[in-house]
């Protein structure tokens, strides 16, 4: 049998549906597709030269001729230390870019509850009270000439970013390489994000991003947990921050400085937090996060919706070709750098 010719095994260790499954053979008649969940057979293993996983990682031992793992998950943080991961032969990318829509559309949630004072609201209706004042409590500013900065310019921040600008806010961004705003080899939906980089009026080096989040009013943050990026939002830049201002996060708990952030919020030298991950997950009852007025928490849904599978499995299918056709594939998880 030609090279050409030889069956590729592809080991799916993901609860996909029937029809996804058909939609991964039908890329192919070369690819031998079985699907183990919630067990993975060692067989299974061995035969795999493809393999689709949330938290399913072979040893090397285990998967002999293993060349490539799509991850269920845009973020690679609950991954890196498998010794499968780090192996150079191994090709391994990620689901970045199908959060994009549902987690862009989570943070507008978060701007327009605050800027509407969306607490405050309900705060008035558990007490069935019809306040007098309200036209003196309830004044928004726009959102239309407000400022939002993102700390992190992917998948999501340039979805974001396109909605903003729609809606005529001024866009910033923090991105790891400035010089390059463009978005090269990664997955989108069609007619989503901002793929040339052109939004922003200004791109900012993660090194200031002290001097991007001072002229904010919503601050989001949207970057990956890295060794670089832990703690990049700590008491400085939230003490250099307006006193009105928001700050969102759909990333990582980690890239915050939390006991910061919640002496900020305590003191109201912050407007107020619209907070989906934390530094510990589950959020401990304990935390004074819980507590504070000026905080809306939600458990680290924003990223999720009812057409995850869908969207997931696209991606897998757009690089299964890519593969055959020995072409790049997209999200590829670049080791030196984190993500």
């Amino acid at each position: 049998m030609s090279e050409a010719a030889e069956p590729i095994h592809v080991l799916v260790a993901m609860d996909f549906s029937d029809a996804i499954m058909e939609r991964i053979r039908d890329v192919s008649p070369r690819l031998k597709v079985e699907r183990h969940y919630p067990n993975v057979p060692d067989r299974a293993y061995a035969e795999a030269e493809i393999m689709y996983s949330l938290r399913h990682f072979p040893s090397p031992t285990q998967s002999p001729r293993l060349r490539w793992i799509q991850l269920h998950t845009a973020g690679v943080d609950h991954a890196v230390k498998e010794p499968i991961i780090a192996a150079e032969d191994v090709e391994v990318t990620t689901t970045s870019g199908i959060h994009a829509v549902v987690m862009a559309e989570y943070c507008l949630m978060m701007m327009t509850a605050f800027n509407y004072q969306l607490l405050t609201m309900q705060d008035f209706q558990r007490r069935a009270e019809w306040t007098p004042e309200r036209h003196k409590v309830f004044a928004p500013r726009e959102l239309r000439g407000q400022t939002v900065g993102i700390v992190g310019y992917g998948a999501i921040g340039r979805e974001l970013a396109r909605i903003a600008d729609a809606m005529g806010m001024k866009v910033l961004a923090i991105k790891r390489d400035v010089k390059h705003p463009a978005e090269i080899d990664r997955w989108r939906e069609a007619g989503t994000g901002d793929p040339e980089g052109e939004i922003p009026m200004r791109l900012y080096p993660p090194e200031a991003v002290a001097s991007m989040a001072a002229l904010c009013d919503f601050l989001v943050i949207a970057a990956p947990i890295t060794e670089n990026s832990r703690h990049l939002i700590d008491e400085a830049v939230l003490k250099g921050m307006k006193k009105t201002a928001v700050l969102i996060n759909v990333a990582r708990g980690s890239v915050i400085d939390e006991a910061a952030l919640i002496s900020a919020l305590a003191a109201e030298r912050l407007g107020g937090a619209g907070l989906d991950v934390f530094e510990e997950e589950p959020l401990p009852s304990t935390s004074p996060l819980w507590n504070l007025d000026n905080v809306i928490i939600s458990p680290h849904v924003a990223g999720h919706s009812v057409q995850y599978h869908e969207k997931a499995a696209q991606v897998f299918i757009d690089n299964l070709t890519r593969y055959l056709a020995k072409e790049p594939l997209l999200n590829r998880f670049e080791r030196s750098r984190g993500y």
